[in-house]
C-alpha cells in the first residue's frame, strides 16, 4: 500500500496532462496550421513536397507582400482600424456609464435593464444585423462608416457592461465617500479615485469590444459597401471571388493579434486581482 500511494497520484496527473494536451491540440492545431501555409511559395492551400522537405525555396513572403501592395487589402485594414477604434471608444464610454448607473442600489429594475443591455451578446448576429440594416438605412446611415461604427458599438457595449460591472462588484464605495468628505466633487472623486481602481475592467471591456468590431463580418455584409469593406469582409470576398493564399497571410496577422489580446486581458486580470492584496 505504501508503494502504491505515490504512484496513483502520479499516474493520475500524467493522464490529466495528456488529456489536456490532446484537447489543446484538438482546439489549436487547425488554427496554427494556417501559419506555415501562409509562407507557401506556390498558390496552394496545402503543404507542397518542398515544404514538407523544409526546402527554403518552397517558402516565400509573396503573400505578405501582396496584402501590403494590394489597394483593396490596404483599404480594408484602414477601415478595420478606423471602425474598430471608433466603435471601441463609443462602446467603452457608453458601457462604463451604464455599468456605473447599474451599480447604484437605487436604480429600479436593474435586472431588466441589464438584460436589455446584454441582449446583443446573446442575440444571433444575423438577426441583429438585419434589424440594424433596416434601422440605419431609414436614418440614411446605410453604407456609411458612421452607421457601421454605431452598429459595432452596439455589439461591443455588452462586453464593457459585463466586465465593468464585475469590477465594480469588488469596489469599496467607502473610498468615494471619503473623497467626498474631503471636499472632492462627484467628477473629481470618479476621476481620481474610482476610475483608476476600475481601470483594468474598463480596459478589458474595451479590448473585447475592439475584438468584436475587428472580427465582425455579418453586419458589414448587410450594411457596408465597397468603401466600407473591413478585413473580415475582404477575406470573405477573397474566398468567394478569387481564392488566394493572401487570405492565409491576413489570417496569420489576426492570430497574432488575438494572442496578444488574450495575453493583455490575462495581464489585466492578474493586475486587478493583485490590487486588493497590495492595498
Amino acid at each position: 500500500m505504501a508503494a502504491a500511494t505515490p504512484t496513483g497520484p502520479g499516474m493520475g496527473r500524467i493522464a490529466y496532462l495528456v488529456f489536456c494536451a490532446a484537447v489543446f491540440l484538438f482546439l489549436v492545431a487547425p488554427i496554427l496550421v494556417i501559419i506555415p501555409l501562409s509562407f507557401n511559395a506556390e498558390p496552394y492551400f496545402t503543404f507542397t513536397e518542398g515544404m514538407l522537405r523544409l526546402d527554403s525555396e518552397a517558402y516565400s513572403l509573396r503573400w505578405y507582400r501582396e496584402i501590403v501592395e494590394n489597394e483593396a487589402w490596404r483599404r480594408s485594414m484602414v477601415n478595420s482600424l478606423v471602425i474598430g477604434v471608433s466603435a471601441t471608444v463609443l462602446a467603452t464610454v457608453l458601457g462604463t456609464l451604464a455599468a456605473l448607473g447599474l451599480a447604484s442600489p437605487g436604480v429600479p429594475a436593474r435586472r431588466a435593464i441589464m438584460g436589455v443591455l446584454i441582449s446583443p451578446m446573446v442575440t444571433p448576429v444575423i438577426i441583429a444585423a438585419a434589424g440594424m440594416f433596416f434601422f440605419y438605412s431609414d436614418l440614411g446611415l446605410g453604407q456609411t462608416h458612421l452607421g457601421i461604427i454605431l452598429a459595432h458599438a452596439t455589439l461591443g457595449v455588452p462586453f464593457v457592461v459585463v466586465t465593468v460591472t464585475a469590477t465594480l462588484a469588488a469596489f469599496d464605495r467607502n473610498l468615494t465617500r471619503a473623497a467626498a468628505s474631503l471636499g472632492a466633487g462627484p467628477w473629481t472623486a470618479f476621476r481620481r479615485v474610482q476610475l483608476p481602481l476600475i481601470a483594468p475592467g474598463v480596459i478589458s471591456g474595451a479590448l473585447f469590444a475592439f475584438a468584436v468590431s475587428f472580427d465582425e463580418v455579418v453586419v458589414v455584409l448587410f450594411m457596408g459597401g465597397v468603401e466600407q469593406r473591413t478585413i473580415p469582409r475582404q477575406m470573405w470576398s477573397g474566398i468567394r471571388e478569387q481564392i488566394s493564399p493572401a487570405i492565409l497571410a491576413v489570417a496569420t496577422f489576426l492570430i497574432v493579434f488575438a494572442a496578444l489580446l488574450l495575453l493583455t486581458v490575462e495581464w489585466l486580470r492578474r493586475r486587478g486581482s493583485s490590487e486588493p492584496r497590495r492595498r
